[in-house]
């Protein structure tokens, strides 16, 4: 668990306010008996998780695809090519959905707006030094061209709640 003790009270604001204004048919399946909290969240989501990542075209329609995801610091960051739709997608239009399931057992969902954290024209974002070096450890200093070949994003979320109707057969 990389997150502070301030990350994790955002987190759980964030879960918190998500399922309080969410639809009434949402909060019929997901409630207290059926969530987790942001600790829990935390401890739940290590290493790589596979994440849906919805983005919309230039004519508004929807993509999804699939991406690596790492929960750090109480958000989502993932990367693909820089030559891959997705990413033409989210440099013009940066709002996304990710959801990561695992079967019936836990289900994340998140809505926010991306940043970039390597672009190529201008300074990284904020904390990539330390994503970079968690990612080289974590695939390997020699996977990609971190400088040219992958982009990397954080989804700032606005909007995330999880499913989890028993917290005994959650595993990490």
């Amino acid at each position: 668990m990389r997150e502070t003790p301030e990350e994790l009270a955002a987190l759980q604001a964030l879960l918190d306010n998500s399922l309080t204004s969410a639809t009434s048919h949402l909060r019929s399946i997901i409630d207290a008996e059926n969530t987790i909290s942001a600790e829990q969240l935390t401890q739940t989501l290590t290493g790589m998780c596979t994440l849906a990542l919805s983005t919309v075209t230039a004519k508004g329609e929807p993509r999804i695809s699939g991406v690596d995801g790492h929960f750090l610091h109480g958000q989502w960051h993932f990367g693909t090519a820089r030559t891959a739709a997705k990413a033409r997608h989210l440099a013009v239009r940066p709002a996304a959905s990710v959801a990561h399931l695992r079967g019936e057992n836990l289900g994340v969902f998140t809505h926010g707006t991306v940043e970039i954290l390597n672009p190529l024209d201008s300074e990284p974002g904020s904390g990539w030094p330390e994503l970079l070096a968690y990612l080289q450890d974590f695939y390997g200093g020699d996977a990609f061209d971190w400088d040219n070949e992958v982009v990397y994003y954080r989804l700032r979320p606005h909007w995330m709640t999880v499913y989890a109707p028993d917290v005994t057969r959650l595993a990490p």
